[in-house]
């Protein structure tokens, strides 16, 4: 699991540097109607890194045996296909600071990295979990889409400063 570990760091580390230099006003701006502030996209980064890392250990646990062969993953930053947000990944409305959610995206990655560290990339190629567009994804590609996933967020979040 150490490619996907240092893949998902990498990214996120990447994400942060993007935001660092910015303003709790302008990482709470909204820029556009119907568009995320910057603060709501990694708000949602927090809400999907948090969820799937639940669903994993679930599945994990409690999920069936099954073979399921490699997806595509790393299609996931292609921001050609529109995808909305699941309901429990819908940011926020408040403003939050960059602290709070530094502390929050701190706090789901570690959740994320105790559990990996506790477990082989073996034994979460055993079981899979389903995504809306791949169908079932098997728990150890699941690590990499949060990291691709991040990436095509990160995209968007450039967009978004270029307005500022």
């Amino acid at each position: 699991m150490d490619k996907q570990i240092n893949l998902i760091e990498d990214i996120r580390s990447e994400l942060l540097n993007s935001v660092s230099g910015l303003t709790n006003d302008e990482l709470n701006k909204i820029m556009e109607e119907d568009r995320w502030t910057i603060m709501q996209v990694l708000d949602h980064l927090y809400l999907m890194e948090r969820s799937l890392t639940k669903a994993i250990q679930t599945t994990f646990a409690k999920g069936e045996e099954q073979e399921v062969p490699s997806k595509p993953i790393h299609y996931t930053v292609d921001r050609t296909t529109k995808v909305d947000a699941p309901p429990f990944a819908v940011p926020t409305e408040e403003s939050l600071t960059l602290q709070e959610m530094k502390d929050k995206l701190y706090a789901s990655r570690k959740d994320l990295l105790t559990f990996l560290h506790t477990t082989s990339k073996e034994e979460l190629q055993k079981k899979a979990y389903p995504h809306p567009i791949f169908g079932l994804i098997r728990l150890d590609e699941w690590v990499p889409f949060i990291g691709y996933h991040e990436k095509r967020h990160l995209e968007q979040i450039e967009e978004l400063k270029a307005k500022l």
